[in-house]
């Protein structure tokens, strides 16, 4: 059973097979650490007002409207009828019109994440087929869907049983790759130094593990946050500052390697003492 609400309810279409299909959000922020701004001479929340920038009236948000700024200080207003009036296909079609390879699409590209599962008992079969489909081909289908009253382009991927829908950045809206790298050094890297590179590259090479994008500083913030509430003191970590390796960068390749090598190897296993050879009769030990 999902969680949370669907964000969104529509059909999901491939040609001329389609199944209905809800969003829901992959990410929920329930466990993360929420803070309020507190005034500190009294120990109160802040409470945020909704002014109307020219009488200083405050109002409700039930009582706004949405405004678009054709001329400056000049709003047309917006009401449901006239967003509902906009709807295109896309609003509540989600067709597949293209497929790319798995590896097609630069992470850079993808932005929020969405489970996509059937709305009801009606349209599992149709969702089973095309999710096994697309997983089998180790594809990404391509489409368009209307999210908060803006059309975005979205791409759809198997993900264990399922289908994950990731909204896409636009590349209007991302800044230009080549002018954030253009001051980056053309000269090729020594050959030496990018081997070493690789090696200590390729020995911490392992699996990816979701223990990986823990918060620890979050949970570091939880610790303060207990020892405050009991009246503890807690130490600042000490923190080790990295070494300055720009200038030896080999001898700095070097010693990490040698580190590496020195965590891979497990502990010599300490020889057992040996035992004293027994005596004989008379004293003497045996030969």
């Amino acid at each position: 059973m999902p969680e949370g609400h669907p964000i969104w309810r529509g059909h999901l279409r491939l040609a001329l097979v389609s199944c209905p299909v809800a969003l829901y959000s992959a990410r929920h922020a329930a466990a993360a650490l929420h803070f309020h701004m507190i005034n500190p001479d009294t120990g109160n929340r802040i409470r945020m007002l909704t002014l109307d920038a020219g009488t200083g009236e405050e109002l409700r948000r039930s009582e706004l409207a949405k405004g678009y700024e054709f001329e400056k200080d000049r709003f047309v207003l917006l009401d449901e009828e006239d967003f509902a009036r906009a709807r295109i296909e896309s609003s509540s079609l989600l067709t597949l019109d293209k497929f790319v390879t798995a590896d097609a699409i630069d992470p850079i590209h993808l932005d929020a994440s969405y489970y996509l599962l059937p709305d009801g008992e009606a349209g599992q079969d149709v969702y089973t087929v095309l999710q096994a489909a697309i997983a089998e081909a180790k594809r990404i289908g391509l489409a368009r869907l209307v999210l908060s009253r803006r059309e975005r382009s979205v791409a759809v991927m198997p993900l264990g049983r399922g289908l994950v829908l990731h909204t896409l950045n636009d590349p209007k809206e991302l800044h230009d790759p080549a002018k954030s790298f253009a001051d980056l050094p053309k000269a090729k890297p020594d050959a030496a130094m990018v081997k070493l590179a690789r090696e200590l590259i390729d020995r911490q090479t392992g699996e990816f593990m979701l223990e990986d994008m823990e918060d620890r500083y979050e949970a570091r913030l939880r610790e303060v946050i207990r020892a405050k509430l009991e009246g503890e003191e807690i130490s600042e970590p000490a923190e080790e500052a990295p070494e300055d390796n720009v200038i030896d960068l080999m001898t700095a390749l070097k010693r990490s390697l040698g580190q590496e090598e020195r965590r891979a190897k497990p502990a010599a296993k300490k020889a057992p003492a040996a035992k004293p050879a027994r005596r004989a009769a008379g004293g003497k030990r045996r030969a």
